[in-house]
């Protein structure tokens, strides 16, 4: 009986050593549409720091043509608002530029501890609906978000609204 405790007992400790190691550090990023701005936040939802890599935004492929409208003139309509980091600035390597009509944004993270939050405003416009100002849910299908580190590239689609959620790899 003593070698079957002990042997329950490695296997235990086998279990939670591996368990540690596999704790995974996902991020969740979410679109709100405001007036006058709109805001994206970049939640680390997992239990590990995400460092030295960088999450991108694509609208390219998005149902409701959208693009960042940071400008007053140019692609966008109406109302615009430039790239402005509420939350989160010390996460990050630099502040981007970004361009009027881009589709793509790209944030440089130097260290995102778990339940951190990277938050931007800026405007976003749709440039096939009807309502060019206000962006619907349904507008995010076919955009993506990609986590790269290094030779690791992670990459998710929004597909039934403005959130996403990037499944990390296992940290290390």
């Amino acid at each position: 009986m003593k070698f079957r405790r002990s042997t329950l007992s490695a296997v235990s400790v086998a279990a939670t050593l591996l368990a540690v190691n596999t704790a995974q550090a996902d991020l969740r990023i979410n679109f709100y549409e405001g007036a006058p701005k709109d805001r994206f936040q970049i939640i680390n939802t997992g239990a590990c720091a995400i460092s030295e890599s960088s999450v991108s935004i694509d609208l390219s492929d998005s149902q409701g043509g959208l693009i960042f409208d940071v400008t007053a003139s140019g692609e966008g309509v109406e109302v615009y608002q430039p790239f402005d980091i509420v939350q989160g600035e010390n996460a990050l390597a630099r502040i981007p530029t970004v361009m009027d009509g881009q589709k793509q944004l790209k944030l440089e993270i130097v260290l995102l501890a778990p339940n951190e939050a990277i938050t931007f405003t800026i405007d976003v416009d749709d440039t096939i609906g009807q309502r060019q100002i206000t962006v619907s849910g349904s507008e995010f299908t076919g955009a993506t978000a990609s986590y790269t580190r290094g030779a690791t590239l992670v990459l998710a689609t929004f597909t039934t609204g403005p959130e996403v959620i990037i499944p990390m790899p296992n940290c290390s």
